[in-house]
């Protein structure tokens, strides 16, 4: 890479671009953190742009809480879908034009092909693949079929998709940052999609498009897209354009070294806000993520990171995620405010009006004692209650059924997107028929994993209050002790 990626002369653009399809991911806010950091540094611009691409999957509660979350760690934008900018619109979804403009151009060039592929082809070609034990699944058998074949097949209203030409022989290299050269075979890489056959683009187009579109001058973005970089190359060069200066971050690790996820730790932005970390803990944990000061302070401001700031200088090795470190780090931070800014966190946090206000109409009818409210609470507020194997497993019933039925638990409150009482109600109902027990113990079980408790406040409306996050890492935690 050259010098000017790491230590640019001119105007620099950086985006982050998440897709809102889930919870708001403690990975986004640390590839936004260093963005971030880098556009400071260099009296850049930091733009955040949503892949809205997948309309099955995404929905506006996720993109409101990515935005939340993001203001809450103080990882404000320049450009963005809520705020404007001059190269808008900032939103995949309201782009789609462009991307269809662009694929066209780039079959008119020679250098994309209508694939007519059906599902059942393509399940052909993995199974050939596994078989072979080849570098890629895609046979490319459409790539070069006659344009009279082509225009027969779109007369008839054939559904396909757009796939660029990879070169079928040489190399891609391109340059990172962190890690220098990087040179991939272009054997080992598919005629990636491009356009599906819903009219809508892949990440791949739509995020080369955009970057160009948008003037991003460094893609600063996590390690598992490095594989993905030669088709992005290979679009720069279709379209002539100068690619952007590359940097992919590590990604986060478990103490296990495997990939970060909520299977293994909470990785919800909203989870660590409920749980009481502060937000500048929280940037001070996740710039130490593969990062360290000269004098290698343990705590430090954003402003500390801008000053130092060298993409050179992040370590590429996996950094551990964890979460005794956090809590440490966070302890350090609570006890510097003094004990009138302690009550106002705690004010801003869960003992505010206005969760307080959702808790109160739950126990109202419960209690006969201010004082009351406190011992009928706990769990509305704290995680760490105690918990044991015995108690999650209802008579009858073996500890084998009672894992296998929380499993499925899981699954089901993992896949929900809206997470109201009504929903709870609806898919919990479900999973009694889908795991053979009934709504009383099932019931019973999930009351158990969220409160500690047999006798509680209604469970969906409590659930609802707790949030989807913090309700999926206990639900986590019971499944774990039942494990045979």
């Amino acid at each position: 890479m050259t010098d000017a990626s790491t230590n640019p002369t001119g105007p620099v653009r950086v985006r982050i671009a998440p897709s809102p399809t889930g919870d708001p991911h403690v990975g986004t806010a640390y590839v936004a953190l260093f963005n971030l950091a880098f556009a400071r540094k260099h009296g850049g611009q930091f733009i955040l742009r949503i892949e809205d691409t997948d309309q099955t999957r995404s929905t506006g509660e996720s993109e409101a809480a990515i935005f939340e979350s993001l203001r809450w760690l103080g990882l404000g934008w320049d450009e963005g879908p809520d705020v404007g900018g001059p190269v808008g619109p900032y939103r995949q979804s309201e782009r789609t034009a462009i991307y269809r403009e662009h694929a066209e151009r780039l079959i008119a060039q020679g250098q994309a092909y209508r694939c007519f592929a059906t599902a059942e082809e393509l399940d052909q070609m993995r199974a050939t693949a596994r078989e072979q034990r080849l570098a890629t699944s895609y046979d490319r058998r459409y790539r070069d079929l006659p344009p009279a074949e082509v225009e027969r097949r779109l007369a008839e209203g054939q559904p396909h998709v757009v796939r660029m030409k990879m070169p079928l022989d040489g190399q891609t290299r391109f340059q990172d940052a962190l890690r220098g050269e990087i040179s991939i075979d272009n054997r080992e890489v598919d005629d990636q999609i491009l356009m599906k056959s819903d009219g809508f683009p892949t990440y791949h187009l739509a995020n080369v498009v955009d970057d160009h579109l948008m003037g991003i001058t460094h893609v600063i973005r996590a390690e598992e897209w490095i594989p993905s970089t030669p088709k992005h190359v290979q679009l720069y060069r279709a379209f002539g354009w100068e690619p952007p200066a590359f940097a992919h971050l590590p990604l986060l690790r478990n103490a296990d070294k495997s990939k970060i996820s909520k299977r293994k730790n909470p990785v919800s932005l909203e989870y660590y806000q409920r749980a009481g970390i502060l937000p500048e803990a929280m940037l001070n944990f996740l710039a130490r993520m593969g990062f360290s000061l000269a004098d290698e302070r343990e705590k430090f401001a954003l402003d500390d990171l801008v000053a130092e700031l060298d993409l050179s200088r992040i370590t590429t090795g996996g950094p551990v995620f964890d979460l005794a470190k956090l809590d440490w780090l966070n302890g350090l931070y609570l006890r510097e405010l003094t004990p009138q800014q302690l009550v106002e966190r705690l004010q801003g946090w869960l003992l505010g009006s206005d969760f307080l206000g959702r808790v109160a109409p739950l126990v109202q009818e419960r209690i006969q004692r201010l004082e009351h409210f406190v011992t009928s609470t706990p769990f509305f507020f704290s995680d760490e209650f105690p918990l044991e194997a015995e108690a999650l497993v209802p008579k009858k019933r073996e500890r084998k059924e009672a894992y296998a039925a929380m499993k499925s638990v899981v699954e089901a409150v993992d896949g929900m997107r809206a997470f109201d009482t009504a929903t709870l109600e609806q898919v919990l109902r479900a999973q009694c028929e889908a795991t053979g027990f009934s709504a009383r113990d099932l019931f019973m079980m999930v009351r158990v994993a969220i409160t500690g408790r047999t006798a509680t406040p209604p469970l969906f409306e409590s659930m609802e209050v707790i949030g989807k996050a913090r309700c999926q890492t206990r639900l986590r935690r019971a499944a774990e002790l039942l494990r045979p």
